[in-house]
Parts: structure tokens; sequence; C-alpha cells
């Protein structure tokens, strides 16, 4: 069976859908797929074995620019691209009308979410077979219900296997006393206050640890440097790469303290014990999903809000306000506790 997997976006929401692949494989060891993604996101699903062709996709910088991409021709090239190959069944992960409408371009059977499960209901409209998976559940096992449903088999009980680790040659083993923080995200509300962060940072280096800080723009970089001027010696700012580059950096790192980011999904791809901090967003429905995974989930009577911009105008410790419940003790004390736990 050759397949056709529609999941565009975000990172995290890309690699939420992994395991499901995996399941697939599972089920039918000659299995191969093709994936369409966005382009900034594109070596993702090349890591999993199944995956033959990856079919980058640019709707983002396209919606943005339409009139340099029709003068171009990247829209009829990616046309063309996806339609060279027959499939015998296509997924829509994600069930948004722009990823329903990407799977409309392709001659076969279509499969995808209702519209009573559809993140937007209109998009069912594209599906030959519209399966209906329950709400309330985390994307990682909603997707793989989706999978189960599209191809026929039992959905699994098993741990969610993302499949990528062996692209890597290598297996979580990291033994340096280095912690990586992922500080960098889209939404104001679910940035940890960087005031938080510099405070976390001398309780790492305090313990002994180093600290390593990635980056993946300017204001991002700007905030890396000003940690790393604390403590030049134990503190440094990862060269800027692609994700593969940040993958091996990962693969290295005793442990991750992050916030709700497509990088935070990754390490949990790739079995990296995780704090991760949650305000606006959820970490029961989004969370990062595996092993050694901590979560925590701001006490405030708004969160999550799943609002892209705090709406609390009274003068606050911290901005988002929800992350006074999460102080930089309670977030070290956390990943103490999981460091000890993995010593163990």
């Amino acid at each position: 069976m050759h397949l056709l997997i529609v999941k565009t976006s975000s990172l995290g929401d890309v690699i939420h859908t992994l395991p499901a692949l995996t399941d697939a494989l599972s089920y039918d060891p000659t299995l191969t797929c093709d994936w369409v993604v966005e382009e900034a996101f594109a070596e993702v699903p090349s890591w999993h074995p199944v995956v033959m062709r990856v079919l980058p996709v640019a709707m983002r910088r396209w919606r943005k620019h339409p009139l340099q991409m029709l003068q171009k021709g990247e829209w009829q090239a990616f046309k063309n691209a996806l339609r060279a190959t027959d499939y015998d069944r296509i997924i829509d992960a994600q069930g948004l009308i722009k990823s329903a409408f990407l799977s409309y371009q392709v001659s076969g059977e279509r499969y995808g979410f209702d519209r009573n499960s559809a993140r937007e209901s209109l998009a069912s409209l594209a599906y030959q077979h519209k399966l209906n998976i329950a709400q309330d559940i985390h994307a990682v096992a909603r997707t793989r219900r989706l999978f189960a449903a599209a191809l026929g088999y039992p959905v699994p009980d098993s741990p969610p296997d993302y499949g990528i680790i062996p692209h890597f040659r290598i297996s979580h083993n990291a033994t340096a006393p280095s912690i990586m923080l992922l500080h960098g995200t889209t939404w104001a509300t679910k940035h940890y206050p960087d005031p938080y962060w510099a405070e976390l940072t001398d309780y790492m280096v305090s313990a002994g640890y180093e600290v390593r800080i990635p980056w993946g723009n300017a204001i991002e970089k700007q905030r890396a440097e000003s940690l790393a001027a604390r403590h030049p010696s134990q503190i440094s700012v990862i060269p800027k790469g692609g994700l593969y580059n940040i993958a091996l950096e990962l693969l290295q790192t005793r442990a991750v303290v992050g916030v709700d980011t497509g990088l935070a999904h990754l390490a949990a791809a790739l079995r990296v014990p995780s704090v991760t901090i949650y305000g606006a967003t959820n970490a029961a429905k989004t969370g990062t999903f595996g092993e050694n995974q901590v979560h925590l989930q701001a006490a405030y009577p708004c969160s999550p809000c799943l609002k892209k911009s705090c709406k609390h105008h009274e003068t606050l410790e911290v901005m988002p306000a929800c992350y006074q419940s999460l102080s930089p003790d309670k977030v070290w004390q956390s990943l103490r506790v999981l460091l000890s736990s993995l010593e163990t």
C-alpha cells in the first residue's frame, strides 16, 4: 500500500503524526508513503523509514506573496509533483480547510476527520471517508486512532514509537551533565518570562550543569546571549542550524527544560527527558508525549486560555500572568526530581 499523508504544520503537529505512521508500518510491513509538509519542516518526515518522498509545500509563504508564487510557477510545480503518483489512500491528518484543499488536489480515496471531529468542520467535505475521532484525547493518540480507522487495524495500546531515532544512528545516551533550554516559541502567551529563565540558569549552574541554548530568530538570539553572559564559562549558545543539527544536540543532552514549542516535541520523540512549561496551552491535549516527560501546567483561573495574547492588564510581577504559579524554583525542583529518577 502506498499512502499520501497531508500534515503540513506546525512542527509539533508533524511530530505528533509519526507514531501513527509507525503503527501503520507494523500493521503492513510493505507500506510506503509520501508526505505533504510545510517547507520549513520538510526534514522531519524524511527521518521516518516508511516515508519515500517528501513534498514540501509553502502555504505560509504563498499566502504572503501570491503573485510571486504564480509568476515562479511554484503552485503548478507542486501540483505536478503531487499528481505524479497514484496513491492507494490519502489521509488528511490535519483537519483544516487548507489541508483538505491540498488533499483534494489528488485523485483517490481521501480519509479524514468528520465534521464533528475536524478542527475546521468544512474540511470534511473534501473526504470520501469521514471518520469520527474523539477530540478529548491527546493529539498523538487521536492521530493513531485516525490511521487505524483509515487503514482498518485495531488501535495499538503500545507506547508511541516516533520511529526516527535510528535515522541518527545513535540513541539518547547522554553522559555529559548538560541541560538544554528551549525558550523560543511563537505565541507571546507561551513565553516563560526572561527574569525567570535567568533565575533558573542560576540554579542549574550552581548545581554544576552546563547549559546549552539554541535560537531561531534575532529576538531568541538576544535572549540566549543575555542568559549566556550571566555565566560565560557554563552557558553556551548553540549556533543556528537546521532541525537535524538540533536533533543531534538534543541526543547529547542529559535533559531539557522548555516551553510549548516544536523543539520540545522533537526532544520527546528522541526520548530526551524533559520538563515542559505550559501556560496558555493544554498539556493534556498537546503536551510532549513519551517517556520521562514532566508537564508543569500553570494554575491560574484562565489557564489554559488557548489565546495568543494575555488579556490581563493589572499590575503583575510577570507576564503572561499565569506563570506566577510556575516559579523558577518550582521548575528547578521538578527538574531535580526528574534527574534523580534517571540515576536510579
